[in-house]
């Protein structure tokens, strides 16, 4: 039998420590900077593919990339011995405010003398998977924005097909598909967006990546790895676009709407109305509101909510005892997947090797904060921002999956 011995790493933590890195070597900072960042680069799945730009050391808290416009067909033929009007070239600036993240842990003397691990170089490596995920996932946020959706249809019985207009109608019969493939890929074609070696991209949630495997068509990473070098967390391709998988990707569905129960029901029938009795769940006053709900075949905002009812942003009509959903993901509140295919250039962000360290403080180098040299600390801290550049690179598919009932939204 296995014991296991769980230490709260921020035992004895008291005020954050502001003081300097005295007691470091230069040789040991530059070592732990080094292990952050290893740790941090698997976890950028959506940084890999965008246009990096240096931070503005000294430029301000404003980042801005320039965006070239395309020139005309030159038609006109040349007439012998003069000299043509030229064109100009249109020049717009995308900006982004740049924003500062960070976290830390604090470590008391007697973890750092009695583990058995080096424990500064065991909590910098989490901390360098963290700082990947928090800024990865800053970046994957800005790109959903883009403005080009495709929703995935249903998938009825007897191979029929059905058109879905919005992401609260998709469920699990709406799965990802060779079809959609095509569909998004020839879509960035139209708009001439760059590929990546001859290749569009396609960053999908494991769940999807399942569904898409079964396509016939499919052809998996490890058959071209030898003549391809392969992107990290990539697993195949399909129809000239190369997919990459991470647990990151994008996962639209809502938190339950009681603390016992994910959905709830209306207690009595309303008709036309924006106040909603409901019963079957545990729910503090003003949980609910600025949340959407799906409710007598409408998606409403949550105005207010008292433990018994709530006010709507519209009028419904809905029958006693019908179920009350959350209204952030699909079909009775079921996960939807946001896949990206992108282009090249499609957007940018800044240079992480230039705005990230991590930053670790010895035990005896806070002074009165810490009289008896009882702390030491574990903290990274990065400068991001991220932006799309050019919309019409994007496409977004969203679908349901064979998993939409279980997986959590992200």
């Amino acid at each position: 039998m296995e014991f296991y011995n769980h230490y709260d790493l921020q035992l004895f933590a008291g005020e954050a420590n502001t003081q300097t890195t005295s007691g470091l070597s230069a040789e040991m900072k530059t070592y732990y900077g080094m292990e952050l960042l290893e740790n941090a680069r698997p976890q950028l799945v959506h940084n890999q593919f965008a246009a990096t730009k240096p931070l503005p050391v000294g430029g301000g808290k404003t980042v801005e990339w320039r965006k070239f416009g395309s020139f005309d067909k030159a038609l006109t033929p040349l007439t012998e011995g003069v000299t043509p009007d030229g064109s100009g070239i249109s020049v717009s600036y995308i900006t982004k405010d740049l924003a500062q993240y960070g976290d830390y842990t604090t470590v008391s003397d007697m973890l750092d003398l009695t583990a058995i691990d080096d424990v500064v170089l065991e909590i910098t490596d989490r901390h360098g998977a963290n700082m990947g995920l928090t800024l990865d996932t800053v970046t994957r946020n800005e790109v959903q924005q883009g403005n080009q959706v495709i929703y995935a249809p249903a998938l009825l019985e007897g191979g029929k097909v059905q058109e879905v207009t919005s992401r609260y109608a998709l469920d699990k019969r709406c799965t990802m598909t060779g079809e959609l493939v095509a569909r998004a890929a020839t879509q960035l074609k139209k708009m001439n967006a760059p590929k990546f070696d001859g290749k569009y991209v396609c960053i999908i949630h494991p769940s999807v990546a399942f569904d898409l495997r079964q396509d016939e068509s499919w052809l998996a990473a490890h058959q071209y790895a030898a003549a391809t070098e392969l992107f990290d967390g990539e697993i195949g391709e399909l129809h000239g676009v190369r997919f990459v998988e991470t647990t990151e990707a994008k996962i639209f569905r809502g938190e339950d709407l009681a603390s016992n129960s994910r959905k709830l029901r209306v207690s009595g029938a309303v008709s036309n109305s924006t106040t909603v009795p409901f019963a079957g769940g545990t729910v503090k006053s003003g949980a609910l509101a600025g949340r959407y709900v799906l409710i007598g075949g409408k998606r409403c905002r949550v105005v207010s909510n008292t433990a018994s009812s709530m006010v709507l942003s519209e009028a419904v009509t809905a029958k006693d005892s019908e179920l009350i959903y959350p209204g952030e993901g699909g079909a009775n509140g079921c996960a939807v997947y946001g896949c990206l295919f992108v282009g090249k250039g499609a957007y940018g962000v800044v240079d992480l090797s230039e705005g990230t360290e991590v930053i670790v403080k010895p035990r005896g180098s806070s002074g009165t904060a810490d009289p008896l040299d009882q702390r030491s600390s574990v903290g990274w801290k990065g400068v991001h921002a991220a932006a799309i550049l050019y919309d019409e690179y994007i496409v977004r598919v969203e679908c349901g999956s064979s998993y939409s009932d279980e997986d959590k939204g992200n």
